[in-house]
């Protein structure tokens, strides 16, 4: 067996990067464990989270907040917890996509790190909102 792969116990083999990122992700050497149904649900539950705390954020909050009178600054108080909780679940879709041994596992473990860089910047402005 070669360095540049891994051979799990279904036969098939992985590069030492899908062997990286499933050790990184704690994912058992066999592949299949999930099927793709499963690992494409959570993936459109997480990011449907990841819209929602967007949309909460930026539309709903800074527009709905002042015209009912409550303070403004009750958006990062929301947004705070629904961000690390959208963060969760995205860490957990990534890893239903490698569980799964899913032929698309590169592509959207892209699309949910881009998702994540954007909910983590806004948690970020979250805590710095409220520290001051």
């Amino acid at each position: 067996m070669s360095d540049a792969s891994v051979v799990v116990e279904t036969g098939t083999s992985r590069s030492s990067a899908d062997a990286f990122v499933c050790r990184l992700l704690c994912v058992p050497q066999r592949a299949g464990a999930v099927s793709d149904a499963a690992a494409q649900r959570l993936f459109s539950g997480s990011i449907l989270l990841s819209a929602t705390r967007c949309l909460l954020s930026y539309v709903v909050l800074p527009v709905l907040t002042p015209l009912l009178g409550v303070a403004t600054s009750v958006g990062p108080w929301v947004g705070l917890p629904l961000g690390v909780v959208a963060l969760y679940f995205d860490v957990r879709g990534i890893r239903r996509f490698w569980l799964a041994n899913h032929r698309l596992r590169w592509q959207i473990s892209g699309i949910y790190l881009v998702v994540m860089g954007l909910v983590v910047a806004l948690v970020v402005g979250d805590v710095v909102h409220l520290a001051r």
